[in-house]
């Protein structure tokens, strides 16, 4: 016969193992709720997108433009939730076979590709940032400053990199 748990939750309400967080010094609220902010302001600027053009025929130019900005900075704040979340894509093959010490050497490696590619992207990416602010560049379909979407590249790719960071030092004090 099978007992439920000591702290009085039913098996079933207790998540499975591979969904529960592992600690992080810095907390993963912070890209859960970015996630949250960005999904509803691309619903309400679409929805409002959405009445207006029904109602009048016409609809709001800067909402498509906007829609773009905040798909690209939710695909790097999702990337950076996967990075701390250690549930980025590889090859399970070669990730989940061998021997612990392997995998863990693997994990680093990975986790160290991770935060070489997104620092320098985020580098890189300044220089974008300082040619939108020095050339005065402008959006196309609105006419605001350029730098004002491309200043989140830099600062994401460096959360990106820090969490890979934070990551490499987790599975190097992997058991």
């Amino acid at each position: 016969m099978h007992l439920p748990p000591e702290s009085g939750h039913a098996p079933e309400a207790m998540p499975p193992l591979d969904e529960v967080d592992e600690p992080v010094k810095v907390t993963l609220k912070i890209e859960d709720w970015l996630t949250v902010i960005v999904m509803g302001a691309l619903a309400l600027f679409t929805f409002a997108n959405v009445l207006v053009r029904y109602f009048t025929s016409q609809s709001f130019a800067w909402t498509e433009e906007f829609s773009v900005f905040l798909m690209i900075v939710l695909a790097l704040v999702g990337s950076s939730a996967a990075i701390a979340r250690d549930r980025h894509i590889r090859i399970e093959y070669f990730s989940g076979n061998g021997s612990m010490a392997r995998r863990k050497k693997l994990a680093q490696l990975g986790a160290a590709m991770v935060a070489i590619l997104f620092g320098l992207i985020a580098v890189l990416s300044v220089r974008l940032v300082w040619d939108d602010y020095r050339f005065n560049e402008t959006s196309p379909g609105i006419g605001i400053p350029q730098w004002w979407y491309s200043i989140w590249l830099p600062i994401l790719s460096l959360a990106m990199a820090l969490r890979a960071v934070g990551l490499f030092i987790r599975r190097g004090r992997r058991a």
